[in-house]
Parts: C-alpha cells; sequence; structure tokens
C-alpha cells in the first residue's frame, strides 16, 4: 500500500500524533497546537472524504492558526507556575543580592564583588569592605543602595 492509497483521514491523525509525540520530546508548547489543528483536520476530511488536497492544506493552516491563537490566549490568562519565575532573567536574579565594595564608589561609581566576579557599581559614595544591597542591574551595571538595617 502506498500513500496515495492511504485514508486522508488516517494520514491527518498520523501527522496530529507525530506533532503530538515530538512535542512530548523536545517540549516547546508549539507543535501541541500543531497536532490539535491536524487532528480537526482529520475529521473534517472524515467528515468530508472528497475534499481536495489543496483545501485540507488550508483548513490545517486556518485550525493551526485558531489553535496558536487560542493557547496563547489560555497561557495568557492561565500562566504555569514555576519554583523558578526568574530562572531565564539573570539581571533580575541579582536584585537583592549583597555585594562587598572592591574599589571606593566615589563619585557614584566604583567596582563591587559578587558571588567570585567583580562588576561595576553605581550608587551613594561606599568605603571599600562596605557592604551594599542591588536594586537594580543596567546593561553589565549594578545600582546599589545602602543595606536596610
Amino acid at each position: 500500500m502506498n500513500l496515495g492509497e492511504m485514508d486522508p483521514a488516517a494520514l491527518w491523525l498520523a501527522a496530529g500524533l507525530v506533532l503530538g509525540i515530538t512535542e512530548l520530546l523536545v517540549p516547546g508548547v508549539f507543535l501541541i497546537f500543531l497536532a490539535i489543528a491536524a487532528g480537526v483536520t482529520a475529521l473534517t476530511v472524515w467528515a468530508l472524504p472528497d475534499l481536495p488536497v489543496g483545501l485540507q492544506l488550508a483548513d490545517f493552516a486556518v485550525w493551526s492558526v485558531v489553535c496558536v491563537v487560542i493557547g496563547r490566549r489560555w497561557y495568557r490568562d492561565f500562566p504555569v507556575d514555576s519554583d523558578a519565575p526568574i530562572l531565564n532573567e539573570p539581571a533580575r536574579r541579582l536584585r537583592g543580592q549583597v555585594v562587598t565594595v572592591t574599589t571606593p564608589i566615589a563619585g557614584g561609581e566604583g567596582r563591587a564583588r559578587l558571588g567570585d566576579g567583580e562588576w561595576p557599581v553605581r550608587g551613594p559614595d561606599a568605603a571599600t569592605g562596605t557592604r551594599l544591597r542591588v536594586a537594580h542591574v543596567d546593561g553589565g551595571v549594578l545600582l546599589v543602595e545602602p543595606l536596610a538595617d
């Protein structure tokens, strides 16, 4: 049996299964929407078996867009909670960290140690050894403030 002899609805269903399995193997929360669209197209082709291939592809394209739009809205309205919400936002991870001034902050600029690295800092004048808190990150510069007592 060659592809030309297979039921088009079965082909669309197989495509949906392949896309769904691929989403499980390489998660990206995108292929699942195409898998759903392929499943809906399989139902359409099953209901309308003489639907030309061009219209099948158009049906798949339309349902793909609809599924992606619905999916994006779903994830916007019901965000997935994470135990590390700022994992991919390194600048936000630095906020609140305590630094130690290594080059005195004079005229608002100096250097400070954070972890095993030394960073340029801007903030209130401070002597070497002063501990300050990172309030914000501007590019590669830490904006620091005095520690709250």
